[in-house]
């Protein structure tokens, strides 16, 4: 299952891994590393259509339903008819 939030689309990124060790030298022996979204399985009752939901959300997401609306937020993202 790839991490990639079904309400925003976000995804891990790819960036350098840093020591203060790297920045004094200017040399970079860590190389690159992927930083994973923070994706929750949350299921949901939506009671405007009566029905429960399970989404992979991230926690971005969770705070833009709690914001919206999870009815309003769940029909912009093409889950809900």
């Amino acid at each position: 299952m790839a991490r990639v939030c079904d309400i925003t689309g976000s995804k891990s990124q790819v960036g350098g891994g840093y020591s203060n060790r790297v920045r004094a030298t200017k040399f970079n022996p860590t190389g690159k590393r992927r930083r994973q979204v923070n994706i929750q399985k949350k299921t949901l009752f939506v009671p405007e259509i009566g029905k429960k939901i399970t989404i992979n959300v991230s926690t971005k997401g969770l705070k833009t339903m709690k914001k919206r609306g999870a009815y309003l937020t769940l029909k912009k993202a093409g889950l809900v008819a």
